[in-house]
């Protein structure tokens, strides 16, 4: 029977790749084997966990921060924060290149929705940085990378997604991973800052007369609209969560609600833009929900053919240590990174080894920060990185693929390193956490 629970695995992963519809692929193959293999009484437990996964308060969240991503995304709030940080840093060679990132961090801490980052930030800044004369390959890999900050800085819905798998604090997952998160933003600006300094041609700064005419037409009105109501929003958000205020879901609400208000703020708030923002928000969270439910009918009929139990005793008899069998999951995500979505490696991929972390006594919390930058990295790895795509799709003519290629590489190589950085020093993840 266990053995059927391998199979059924691999059965739904060569489907997935071979391009069947994820939701319907898990829901449908496991009911079809449990059918053909379970006994008549083993469904009865079934219909209870699926109204349990339905009506689990923290799931709330994702609806609410994938609307507060997508409104602020209309809100025109990346383009204002683009524009002001770029001026701000103008000075400094590589001073582009590095308000990119930042603006990717806040944006990260504002929206937490990768596509939509990655896709503003190439339609605004990229034009801009070649027109300046930085190096193609360092313009978009800074973009690229910098918009997939949203996997790992919380509020992220990922981080939720992998909170509620794991069935592990998401309070505590989002503070678990906002140290390293903020740490990796600023080894990001320490690469770009290197190499502006040792290739000055890759990354020279803004003109003088330019920034002259920035300072001189009311600098300081446009620094505080740019900046105090994002970060308003940001500590509404996150301050909530962190200081016990508020539950995920609530802040997730204060966030919806901000976004809302905010977007009011910049005059881009219409009925129009309402529905456009609903009607995006019901289909993204109608997607993961309808994802999230043939997940759950998998993981029970694994477990019901003892896949779990078959795969603990697996690695029991192979005497691999914690680390290697860390080691070994963490390649497994990266290398599915390149074809499958974070949604299907989150509902197949940590089910399946979540209770064998549990059974060697290894922290969930630690696992789900680890997990997150994986994550992130498989969105930039070549060549199936999802933020290459996104950036291929809104990149002038001159950019071709082999730009994004070798601008990437650096920074799938600063991830792979941080996150095994994270790994050999694991305080980092425990800052915030009391």
């Amino acid at each position: 029977m266990a053995i059927l629970a391998i199979l059924l695995f691999l059965s739904i992963f060569l489907l997935i790749l071979y391009g069947y519809p994820v939701a319907f692929t898990l829901g449908g193959i496991s009911m079809l084997y449990a059918i053909c293999f379970l006994e008549p009484g083993s469904f009865i437990a079934l219909s209870p966990r699926i109204v349990g996964v339905v009506s689990n308060y923290v799931l709330l969240a994702v609806p609410l921060f994938i609307y507060m991503g997508i409104m602020l995304e209309k809100s025109g709030l990346a383009e204002s924060l683009l524009e002001t940080m770029a001026m701000l840093f103008g000075k400094v060679r590589g001073g582009l290149a590095i308000s990119v990132v930042i603006v990717g961090a806040l944006l990260a801490a504002s929206t937490g929705i990768v596509g939509a980052t990655v896709i503003t930030m190439g339609l605004i800044s990229l034009p801009t940085m070649l027109k300046r004369g930085y190096r193609t390959e360092l313009a978009t890999g800074t973009i690229a990378a910098s918009g997939t900050l949203g996997q790992i800085i919380p509020p992220s819905v990922v981080l939720v997604l992998l909170g509620s798998v794991l069935n592990v604090s998401v309070g505590q997952l989002f503070a678990a991973a906002l140290i390293p998160g903020l740490l990796l933003v600023v080894v990001y600006i320490a690469y770009i800052a290197v190499t502006a300094w040792l290739r000055p041609d890759y990354a020279p700064s803004m003109p003088q007369e330019e920034l002259d005419a920035f300072w001189a037409k009311g600098a300081t009105g446009k620094i505080i609209k740019a900046f105090v109501l994002p970060m308003l929003l940001i500590v509404a958000v996150l301050g909530s969560i962190f200081g016990g205020i508020a539950s995920p879901t609530e802040a997730a609400a204060v966030g919806a609600m901000g976004a809302s208000l905010l977007t009011v703020s910049q005059g881009k708030f219409n009925l129009g833009v309402l529905k456009s923002v609903m009607r995006e928000t019901t289909h993204l969270t109608s997607m993961v929900f309808i994802i999230l439910l043939g997940a759950t009918v998998f993981s029970f009929v694994f477990r019901e053919m003892g896949g779990d139990t078959y795969l603990v005793n697996l690695i029991e008899e192979a005497n691999l240590s914690p680390m290697a069998f860390l080691a070994l999951v963490m390649l497994v995500v990266f290398v599915a990174g390149f074809f499958i979505d974070f949604i299907e490696i989150v509902f197949i991929i940590v089910p399946v080894v979540a209770p064998i972390f549990v059974r060697m006594d290894i922290d969930l919390i630690w696992i789900g920060v680890l997990l997150g930058l994986n994550l992130q990295t498989s969105f930039l790895s070549p060549p199936f990185g999802f933020s290459l795509f996104y950036l291929k799709g809104v990149a002038p003519p001159g950019v071709t693929t082999q730009h994004l290629y070798r601008g990437i590489l650096p920074f799938v190589l600063i991830q792979i390193i941080f996150l095994g950085t994270v790994i050999l020093f694991p305080e980092v993840v425990y800052f915030l956490i009391d």
